[in-house]
């Protein structure tokens, strides 16, 4: 199999618990480039806190972000691509707002928070952009939301199924993520793969979380992190190490190094 893309998430794959790029892993992209093949992160997170790892390996490919809401350019930053959900705000509200939940809303002009935590206190020191808003989100004037983010602190699934007719759901261990219906990774790589004419058979993506599943069923070759859980690895070709364990450089050392020449996996 030809192999001429290679779509890449960041937190529990290609980065280490401590928001590091290990050097193996860094060098093993390094390679892929030089090899011709074309390396995108493919994440979660905001633009402004995609771009400094984008940078730090140097990469020219578009950014996935926002589990594929918005594509950045890689040189500007300019949003290449956006798609915005619409739930009932009030139904929205009332669901959460008198709860000890967090919740975050995306937006093309930053983030806004029912309260900061560490996770939002990283994204400003990296992002160097702080919320816009922080309180009760009845009161803020927010527009054009990419993605919401409802941190329960457990699994949700009962109050995430009540959002299904309206948004796209990815449920998470604590909590659930909305997108606009049909809005996902794997949607944006679509897009960059049609503008790139390149096939989804010729793509390897990689990645450990539930907003992952369906690049990693719908591409050429998926591959699961050993840290993912056994329905993420369920859904993949290849099982690889742990992301502490530079599990992305143990898998194309193993695949795309030695196989590169015959062009097989």
């Amino acid at each position: 199999m030809n192999v001429r893309a290679v779509f890449i998430d960041m937190d529990g794959t290609l980065l280490t618990a401590s928001n590091t790029i290990s050097h193996r892993n860094r060098e093993a992209i390094y390679r892929l480039i030089n090899q011709g093949i074309k390396v995108f992160l493919a994440t979660g997170r905001h633009y402004e806190v995609t771009s400094p790892y984008h940078q730090e390996i140097g990469l020219g490919t578009p950014m996935i972000c926002l589990n594929g809401a918005a594509i950045h350019d890689a040189g500007t930053g300019r949003a290449l691509q956006m798609k915005t959900v619409r739930v009932n705000e009030e139904r929205f509200h009332h669901l959460t707002a008198e709860t000890h939940y967090n919740v975050i809303i995306h937006t093309p002009t930053g983030l806004y928070c029912k309260e900061t935590n560490e996770e939002i206190d990283y994204w400003t020191k990296v992002g160097k952009v702080q919320p816009r808003y922080i309180g009760d989100l009845r009161a803020a004037n927010y527009q054009d939301v990419l993605k919401y983010s409802v941190r329960t602190g457990s699994p949700s699934p009962e109050l995430s199924a009540l959002f299904k007719k309206e948004a796209e759901v990815i449920n998470w261990n604590d909590g659930f993520e909305l997108l606009a219906p049909k809005v996902s990774k794997w949607s944006a790589i679509k897009s960059l793969l049609r503008a790139s004419r390149i096939s989804p058979n010729e793509v390897v993506a990689i990645g450990d979380g539930p907003n992952d599943v369906e690049m990693l069923r719908r591409a050429g070759t998926g591959v699961a992190m050993g840290n993912a859980s056994e329905e993420i690895k369920a859904a993949a070709d290849f099982v690889t190490g742990h992301h502490e364990n530079d599990g992305l450089a143990e898998f194309v050392e193993r695949y795309l190094y030695q196989t590169y020449g015959s062009n097989v996996i």
